[in-house]
C-alpha cells in the first residue's frame, strides 16, 4: 500500500510539476509539487529516524545485558551454527552414500556371483541369457532374480579359469604385455616432453602445444582410420607395436604434466642454475620429485584407459590369440556366464590394487598446485 501511495504520489507531482505546450505552469501546480516534496522528504526522514531508533534500542538492550547472559547469547548462537553444520555435512553424507551404493553395486554383484555354482546362476539369470533358434535373443518374460548372497559358495568357476581353461591366464597376460610398456614409456615421454614445454616459451612451441590438446580431444575412434593405414605402412599391423606406439605418443599424459610443471615456481629453477645445475639436473633433482604425485595420477589414469581398450585390439590385430582380456570377455558365450563373473572378476583385480594403493598419490596430483611443501 505505502508503495503504491509513493507511485500515486510521483505521477501527481510529475502532472503538477510537467509545463504545458509553450506555457509556464501556474502558481497553484507549484505550490502543490512543493507540498508534494515536502511531504515525501518527511517520510523519508521519518524512516531514517525510526531505523536509528530501532538501533539505539537494541544497543540499549546490548549494554544492559550482563557478561552472562551474553555468553548464553553466544552459545546459542553457536550452537545454531553447529546444528547447521551437522545438518549440511549428514545430508551431504547421505547423497554421497546413495550414489556410492548405486556404483558399488555392480561390483559387489560381480564379485558375489562368481562364488556361485553354474546350476545357481543359471536358475538366476538364465533367462537374461537365452537364445532363440536363430542365435538372437529372447524377450525375457520372467522377473530376474537378483542375488547378492550365493546360496553355497563355490570355486569351481574360479577353478576353471585358474587351471582347467589356460587360455583366461593367456588372454591375461596379453593385456598385461599390451598395457605395460605403454604405461612405463608414455610417462618417460610425457615427463621429458611437459618439461619442455614448461620451461621454453615461442610461437613454435605453443603450435605443438596447441596440436597436442585438439589431439587429446580427439576420441579414439576418429583416429582409428589413419592408425590404420600408417601401421600399415610401417608393416606393423598384427603386431603388438601396432598397439604400443599410438599408446606411447598418446598426448593426454603431456597435457597434465605440463600443466603441473608450470606451476613450480620459477626461483627455484633459478637458484638451481645460479649453483651449477644443468638442465638434465633441473628435471632429474627437482622437477621429478615435486611432479610424483601428478607422474602416479597419470599413470594411474593411462593404465584404467588401456586397461579396458577393446577397439584397438579388434582393428589392429588379426589373430584372436594376441586380443586382450577385454576383447575376450565379450566372446564368452551364453553357456559359460559364470566363468563370465570369474573372468571380470579377476579382470578388476589389477585396476583395483593400483587404484587402492595409488589413492593418495592420484589426490595429491591433482589437488596440489606444485611449488614447494612446507
Amino acid at each position: 500500500m505505502k508503495k503504491r501511495e509513493k507511485n500515486t504520489k510521483e505521477w501527481e507531482y510529475e502532472q503538477l510539476t510537467d509545463p504545458m505546450e509553450g506555457k509556464a505552469p501556474s502558481r497553484e501546480k507549484t505550490d502543490a509539487a512543493a507540498s508534494l516534496e515536502t511531504e515525501s522528504l518527511e517520510e523519508i526522514l521519518l524512516a531514517r529516524e525510526q531505523r536509528s531508533r530501532k538501533k539505539q534500542n537494541a544497543d540499549r538492550k546490548l549494554k544492559n545485558l550482563t557478561p552472562e547472559q551474553l555468553r548464553k547469547l553466544d552459545k546459542r548462537a553457536a550452537k545454531r551454527r553447529r546444528i547447521w553444520e551437522v545438518f549440511k555435512i549428514s545430508l551431504a553424507t547421505a547423497v554421497a552414500a546413495c550414489f556410492a551404493i548405486l556404483f558399488l553395486m555392480p561390483i559387489v554383484l560381480t564379485i558375489t556371483n562368481s562364488f556361485m555354482s553354474a546350476s545357481e546362476i543359471a536358475s538366476n539369470y538364465g533367462t537374461v541369457f537365452q537364445t532363440n533358434a536363430n542365435g538372437g535373443k529372447v524377450y525375457i518374460s520372467e522377473k530376474v532374480n537378483l542375488k547378492f548372497i550365493p546360496d553355497m559358495v563355490s570355486f569351481s568357476q574360479y577353478a576353471t579359469v585358474l587351471f582347467k581353461s589356460p587360455e583366461y591366464l593367456l588372454k591375461f597376460w596379453n593385456s598385461v604385455i599390451l598395457v605395460g610398456p605403454i604405461v612405463l614409456f608414455q610417462l618417460v615421454l610425457a615427463t621429458l616432453a611437459s618439461y619442455g614445454f614448461a620451461r621454453y616459451s615461442g610461437k613454435i612451441r605453443s603450435i605443438i602445444f596447441f596440436t597436442y590438446v585438439i589431439l587429446m580431444l580427439m576420441p579414439y575412434q576418429v583416429t582409428l582410420v589413419p592408425n590404420y593405414l600408417v601401421s600399415d605402412w610401417l608393416n606393423i599391423l598384427d603386431t603388438y607395436w601396432a598397439i604400443w606406439l599410438p599408446g606411447i605418443f598418446s598426448p593426454f599424459a603431456v597435457f597434465l604434466l605440463t600443466k603441473f610443471m608450470k606451476r613450480i615456481p620459477s626461483s627455484m629453477i633459478e637458484a638451481a642454475q645460479i649453483d651449477g645445475a644443468g638442465e638434465w639436473q633441473i628435471y632429474r633433482r627437482i622437477c621429478l620429485p615435486l611432479c610424483k604425485g601428478a607422474v602416479c595420477s597419470a599413470a594411474i589414469l593411462v593404465f584404467i584407459d588401456y586397461w579396458n581398450m577393446v577397439e584397438q585390439p579388434l582393428i589392429l590385430l588379426s589373430d584372436s590369440e594376441t586380443h586382450p582380456l577385454s576383447v575376450f570377455l565379450s566372446k564368452i558365450n551364453s553357456g559359460e556366464v559364470g566363468l563370465a563373473f570369474a573372468v571380470a572378476t579377476i579382470y578388476m583385480v589389477p585396476t583395483l590394487l593400483i587404484f587402492l594403493y595409488g589413492e593418495e598419490y592420484l589426490v595429491e596430483g591433482i589437488t596440489y598446485q606444485g611449488g614447494v611443501k612446507g
